[in-house]
This record gives C-alpha cells, sequence and structure tokens, in this order.
C-alpha cells in the first residue's frame, strides 16, 4: 500500500551502520548528527542567533531553507526534528505525487491527535506545482504538520504568497574554504562514519584546492575527497592524482595570499589599460579559481568610480546593477553581469579626475589648519546669528537666470584653489567645456561685485 511505502520515520529507532562498507556516499555519511557538529551559517546558529534559540526552546514554526546547493538544508531539517523529537519524513519535488503527499499528512494528524509532532521536509519545494504546495497548507494552519521546505531558488517566485505568509524564510549561505576544509579534516580522521581506514595521506594544500574547486558546495568538498582518497589508499596524494580526480587542471590560485592580491591587480590594471581581452582572461582565472563574486562585483565598482568616472557616469550604475543581479541569479550564470562590466568598464573612457581631486583636497584638509565657514555660507535661523554677521552676503543662484554667482564658497585665502580638473574624454569632455564657462562666469560676478 501506498501509506505504507511512504511511512513516518521516527528518528529514534537504533543508528543506521555509518561505516565505510554501508556502501553509502560520504557526504551522506558524514551528515552532522546534531548542532555541535554542523558547520557553517552561524548567522542562524550561532549563540543567541533566532533560529537557534526557537530549536533550543522547542518553539517550531514552519520554515523554508533558501541556499545554495550543498550547504546542509537538509541535514538542519534532520538535526531540527531530531533536537525536538519530532517524527521526519522527508519528500522530493522531483519525486514526489500529490497523492503521496496527502497520504503522509493524514497520518500526521492523526499522530498529532495523539500528541505527537511531525516535521515534513520538503526537499526541492521549488518543483512542487501550486497544486501540490496548496494541499501543505490546511495542515500548517491547524498545527498538524511543522513544514520544513528546501530551495535553491527565490522563495518569493517559486512558493505560493499563501505557504510564504505561514513560514519563516532563512537565507543560508556558501560555507567558506576553512569550513569545508574542517569539514574534510573530520571525515580524514573518522574511522565509524568517514575515511580514516583509507590510510590515505592527502597534504593540506590539496584541502584547500578541493575548498576552492567546491565553490561553497560540502557535498562536492567531501565527494571529491572520497575519490581522492580511494584513489590514494595507503598512500599519499599529489597535486596531479587531484587534477585527475576533478577532471580539472587546478588554477594556481590561494584566495587569501599574495596571489589574490596579484589577480585582483591585474583585473584592474587590464581595465585601466582598456583591454577587455586581459580584464576577461583575469576575471575567468579569478572566477575558475573560486574567488567570492561579491568581491570580484565590489572591485569592478570601484574600478567604475576610480579609473571611468564622470567620463561615464553610467559604469557605476551598470557595475552596481551587475552586482544585484548576481545576488539575484547566483552562480554560474551571475558570473556573466561581472564579464559584461568588465569589458565594458574596460572600452569605457577613462578619467581619474575626481579621484585625484578628492585626494588633493584631502591632503589639503589633513595638512591645512581647521576650516572656517565663510559667513555667507552659514545658516541664520535666529535672530543673534543674524546679528552676528551670518548668511551675509549670502546669494541665491536660483535668483539669477543662468542659476550663476560670483560668492566665494572656499575659506578665505583659498578663492583661487582649483581641484577639480576634468579630462578631454567622454562625457568629461562636456563637462570640462561648462565648467569652463560657469568659472569664468562667475569670476565676471565676483568683479562686478567688487567693483
Amino acid at each position: 500500500m501506498l501509506a505504507e511505502r511512504t511511512a513516518i520515520v521516527s528518528l529514534f529507532q537504533p543508528a543506521t551502520d555509518h561505516s565505510g562498507t554501508s556502501g553509502r556516499p560520504l557526504p551522506e555519511r558524514m551528515r552532522p548528527r546534531s548542532l555541535a557538529e554542523f558547520v557553517g551559517q552561524e548567522h542562524l546558529l550561532g549563540e543567541g542567533k533566532p533560529l537557534r534559540r526557537q530549536i533550543e526552546a522547542d518553539e517550531l514554526g514552519s520554515m523554508i531553507f533558501w541556499g545554495p546547493p550543498g550547504v546542509g538544508k537538509t541535514s538542519l531539517a534532520r538535526i531540527i526534528a531530531s533536537a525536538t523529537r519530532c517524527e521526519f519524513v522527508s519528500f522530493s519535488g522531483v519525486m514526489s505525487r500529490i497523492r503521496d503527499v496527502k497520504a503522509v499528512l493524514v497520518d500526521a494528524e492523526r499522530m498529532r491527535r495523539a500528541g505527537r509532532r511531525t516535521i515534513v521536509f520538503v526537499d526541492e519545494i521549488h518543483r512542487f506545482n501550486k497544486a501540490q504546495q496548496d494541499a501543505f497548507l490546511p495542515y500548517v494552519e491547524r498545527g498538524d504538520i511543522v513544514l520544513i521546505g528546501a530551495t535553491t531558488e527565490n522563495p518569493s517566485f517559486e512558493v505560493i504568497s499563501a505557504l510564504l505568509s505561514r513560514a519563516k524564510v532563512y537565507t543560508l549561505e556558501h560555507l567558506t574554504s576553512p569550513q569545508l576544509v574542517h569539514l574534510q579534516k573530520s571525515a580524514l580522521l573518522d574511522a565509524e562514519r568517514g575515511l580514516a581506514r583509507c590510510n590515505a595521506s592527502i597534504p593540506p594544500e590539496l584541502l584547500e584546492r578541493i575548498a576552492v574547486f567546491a565553490g561553497g558546495d560540502a557535498r562536492a568538498a567531501l565527494m571529491a575527497l572520497e575519490t581522492l582518497a580511494g584513489a590514494a589508499s595507503d598512500g599519499e596524494a599529489s597535486e596531479a592524482l587531484l587534477e585527475d580526480v576533478l577532471q580539472k587542471r587546478l588554477p594556481r590560485y590561494d584566495k587569501a595570499g599574495d596571489e589574490h592580491l596579484n589577480l585582483i591587480s591585474a583585473l584592474h590594471k587590464s581595465v585601466r589599460s582598456s583591454d577587455p581581452d586581459a580584464a576577461l582572461y583575469w576575471l575567468a582565472y579569478m572566477l575558475e579559481g573560486g574567488e567570492d563574486r561579491l568581491y570580484i562585483g565590489r572591485r569592478l565598482v570601484r574600478m567604475a568610480a576610480e579609473d571611468i568616472g564622470l567620463a561615464d557616469p553610467r559604469a557605476v550604475q551598470l557595475a552596481m546593477a551587475a552586482v544585484d543581479a548576481f545576488r539575484l541569479v547566483g552562480e554560474p550564470e551571475g558570473d556573466l553581469f561581472l564579464a559584461e562590466v568588465a569589458v565594458y568598464l574596460a572600452v569605457a573612457p577613462k578619467s581619474d579626475a575626481v579621484y585625484t581631486a578628492l585626494g588633493a583636497a584631502q591632503r589639503d584638509v589633513r595638512r591645512g589648519p581647521a576650516p572656517v565657514v565663510p559667513l555667507q555660507l552659514r545658516n541664520a535661523p535666529t535672530k543673534l546669528m543674524r546679528e552676528l554677521g551670518y548668511a551675509a552676503g549670502y546669494e541665491h543662484a536660483h535668483a539669477n537666470e543662468d542659476a550663476l554667482v560670483g560668492m566665494p564658497c572656499l575659506p578665505e585665502g583659498m578663492e583661487s584653489k582649483r581641484y577639480y580638473f576634468p579630462t578631454r574624454r567622454g562625457i568629461e569632455e562636456r563637462i570640462s567645456r561648462r565648467l569652463d564657462e560657469v568659472r569664468k562666469r562667475r569670476a565676471s560676478l565676483s568683479s562686478e561685485k567688487r567693483n
């Protein structure tokens, strides 16, 4: 019968054999069994964080875990069920049918009446259609089940609004390279569930390279580690062996060291030198090396401001839009946005005039005496301030047809100081012409006022 094939599973039966001979993949064998073993997601599970408090207080509500593959969504759901002594049933959005769902929900309702709670975990909930998602609603509303959905897609678009309004969305993040290295070391030392019996010697630098290859995905890291350990059983693994295992040449890339700085410098200087091909090459190298995409995005925004500036004001807008688009789409598809911006910045007209001007102004501020704000630039909201001369001589630009005045705005003695010298490239050519006109007109008005 269907009910027998889709029975609710108790987490309090004797533990299944987790040894290396069980035939199950290493990521499955090494699933964390408690919050103490869980790695990552400190923003949710650190001491005092909201989800941890909810678990420890046994005050569960339905929730959606949104995050990339291999960051612990399924493991965390199982840990929650175990920690709160709930029965646990798991569905897959790929395999399950609506009648499977309904059969388990009916069982869960009976169990609630008997005083037993059930967590229903739906992996890839975004693959359930509207009718399947609708089936959960009455059971969630009555408290018959605690629903935990897992999705790699934005739940705002993939989960029906009625279900979203009854569930808390928690965003899970990619694991960091140090966290992935920690997971690999744990697996190598674990004789019960891990790889200690393989007697493989794997140098730390290869664990780092696997972490970079995995790109924040613990499942990918552990699968690669298991294959490497099997290939190097009773021997030492080498870089050549790891490349054979991964079927991929490993970029020589250390995200925390000099190579990290060298590569971002190469990308930046290629953009500054208007070489889009070199910019794409260094960008691709960083992407293949597993560099944090948002770090690259932040640097591209900086390049847009520092090296393109007002020669093309759209550059900053496009760089910011690429970062936002990457956050929405994720990798690898989102890498294209970064590539488009890198090419755009490389071919855009260049100007560091504002960058240079700001630096010059900052040097004057640091080295010079504390400035005295000219009286004509001060507000005068009170009678006393007006009597002291505040706002005396202020000229309101909008009162003039061309909105220009001759009033000095720099401190006394600095009236002739110039910081910004626009180039004759791109939009800045027009800015330069306009600024020449403005400066001539202001000088003329100032002279008329003195005479």
